[in-house]
């Protein structure tokens, strides 16, 4: 029954075109502009056979390497690039770690957790309408009630498996939640922040948008990504932990380099936070003077990297070594707005906070 409604609704697009005199193109974009695919829909399903477009394995066809890519593709050379290198990478979207599961009907995990974690190209692209003006079009968005909201924000779509998900990977935690405006401080990505003197950000970034060519609003894509600036754009792999464009070091005893923590150093200038600008302790430690023989710590053993829900900077500090004072609190206390002094009740690397006030 399936396939025959996706017939029918071919069908109806078909005559669409025909009454309205529009290209393929203009209607579905460019699976269907024979300037790309000169066969057509049969490019990517099999006689009339439209219940299945073959998966991902169908999409290297095409977005795999240019050698492999058939010859009557008028862009076998020079139109799209080469993904399926990401996608044997240590760090990626599993969408060839499990076949045969996607389905246009699917029960998600997100829902279910007896269902198997999955991702498939068509989890994330619309073939029949992604364009380059509109690269959400085409994907269902999240359902409230009866109606579905349609996708149009990077975040929303990331938002479909990374936010109230019913499985969600073990020290995965919900995104739509950590950057949500209302918490006390967030990476901008809803929207601009609320923190007016971060005084580390580099240049065109700004807190709020000034300027024509000021960023005060990033994606989730800035951090997340190829760390290969030729492979295409999107969270498909990296080699790095996370899945992030760059190297963060997250554990303890890291000797801090611009290599360390080479993605905070995309946004923030390392003179400035080595140099004590925003936190008089910050280089002690990081570069681990004093008490970290060894090594600093990571930013991350203090910071979170979406959002905070208990504290402004973006302060929440890793469990994993950081404990409640000897007077059994584990907070941040700010004194006074933006005068960068404040107190920390903790215990970390033995070294009891109870308070340490700066």
């Amino acid at each position: 029954m399936r396939a025959k409604n996706v017939v029918v609704s071919v069908w109806l697009l078909v005559l669409l075109v025909t009454m309205t005199g529009l290209s393929y193109a203009a209607v579905t974009t460019y699976h269907l502009d024979k300037k790309y695919l000169p066969t057509g829909c049969a490019s990517c399903h099999m006689g009339f056979d439209f219940s299945n477009g073959g998966g991902a394995y169908k999409c290297i066809t095409c977005h795999g390497p240019a050698s492999a890519r058939p010859r009557s593709l008028l862009f076998r050379q020079t139109q799209t690039k080469d993904v399926s290198k990401d996608f044997t990478k240590n760090y990626r979207h599993p969408v060839f770690d499990k076949r045969n599961i996607h389905s246009a009907r699917e029960t998600l995990p997100e829902t279910n957790p007896a269902i198997p974690r999955h991702a498939d190209c068509a989890d994330c692209h619309s073939a029949h309408y992604v364009s380059s003006d509109n690269p959400f079009a085409g994907i269902r968005g999240k359902k409230t009630g009866n109606l579905t909201a349609p996708i149009t924000k990077e975040y929303e779509l990331c938002y479909l498996c990374h936010a109230e998900s019913a499985n969600l990977p073990v020290k995965s935690t919900n995104k739509r939640m950590e950057f949500s405006i209302n918490n006390p401080s967030f990476h901008p990505v809803e929207g601009e922040g609320k923190n007016l003197a971060v005084i580390s950000l580099l240049r065109p970034y700004r807190e709020k948008k000034v300027d024509a060519n000021d960023i005060s609003v990033i994606k989730c894509g800035d951090c997340h990504g190829s760390e290969d600036p030729n492979s295409p754009r999107g969270p498909h792999g990296s080699k790095y932990q996370g899945l992030l464009v760059e190297n963060f070091a997250t554990g303890d005893n890291v000797l801090e380099s611009s290599y360390a923590y080479a993605l905070c150093y995309r946004c923030h200038k390392r003179s400035s936070i080595m140099g004590n600008e925003s936190f008089p302790a910050h280089s002690r430690h990081i570069a681990g003077e004093r008490n970290f023989k060894g090594g600093g710590t990571s930013c991350h053993t203090c910071h979170t990297s979406h959002g905070s829900v208990e504290s402004r900077y973006l302060i929440r500090f890793n469990r994993e070594y950081v404990t409640e004072s000897s007077a059994g609190k584990l907070k941040f206390v700010e004194k006074g707005t933006y005068s960068f002094h404040g107190e920390c009740w903790l215990t970390c690397h033995g070294v009891d906070h109870n308070p340490k006030t700066y």
